[in-house]
């Protein structure tokens, strides 16, 4: 099986160092890079399979790292950054980041959101054609728009079928209230951001239909929601 290829995108040379010890001890091939113009050339010539991405690098910002990826690559970009202001999250995420890893991190976590990722990129990779999702007890069939948990079907509306498709589609990667928002009603004013929580939360308690079973929709404050991959 080839391995993946992870570009490290850091200029601090001992978090750069611990996160390719830890890709090095899990049968990862990896690059790096310690500033913005070398991530962009390294990522254009070499094709990386996942980007780990520092925002506060000494030649440009991440963001305008992941602006000028984004305009030919949809390579999935985990940001690992210092800045945990929500405002910075939602500027990564809107950009086209994948996911936001705040410093300092456990080695646990990056592996986690590494295996999300790669399950995400395999999806990516045979073009996802399959009319029916499947996550733990969830099965929605898009082509006949049902739902089910377990043995149960759920009755949604059509804005909760709205929300569970999106989120079933872009499963692992965490979605800004303004991305979801725009796709459900077309537009992010306050008030659109106040009815997604409250069709999130009846959505979510639909959900639940074990309260033993893994949470599906994750909620991350001030920024949006993640659907978790629980199988």
């Amino acid at each position: 099986m080839t391995k993946t290829v992870i570009l490290v995108v850091e200029d601090d040379a001992p978090v750069r160092n611990l996160i390719t010890t830890t890709l090095d001890a899990h049968d990862y091939k990896y690059l790096v890079a310690a500033n913005g113009r070398t991530a962009i050339m390294e990522t254009s010539s070499h094709n990386p399979d996942i980007i780990l991405l520092d925002l506060g690098l000494p030649d440009m910002d991440g963001v305008e790292v992941i602006r000028r990826i984004r305009t030919w690559s949809n390579v999935p970009i985990i940001v690992i950054s210092a800045r945990s202001e929500s405002t910075d999250k939602i500027e990564a995420l809107d950009t086209g980041a994948d996911d936001y890893l705040t410093k300092p991190f456990s080695v646990e976590e990056l592996l986690a959101r590494l295996r999300v990722t790669r399950r995400r990129l395999a999806v990516m990779q045979t073009g996802n054609a399959s009319p029916v999702f499947m996550n733990g007890s969830l099965k929605l069939d898009y082509a006949a728009g049902r739902v089910w948990m377990g043995e149960n079907e759920l009755h949604l509306t059509p804005i909760e079928y709205k929300l569970l498709c999106i989120l079933s589609q872009n499963v692992g990667k965490v979605l800004t209230h303004t991305y979801i928002t725009q796709k459900i009603w077309g537009s992010s004013w306050e008030n659109d951001v106040a009815s997604l929580r409250v069709f999130m939360a009846t959505l979510r308690k639909k959900l639940t239909v074990d309260p033993d079973m893994p949470t599906l929709i994750q909620t991350h404050i001030g920024v949006g929601y993640q659907m978790l991959r629980v199988d």
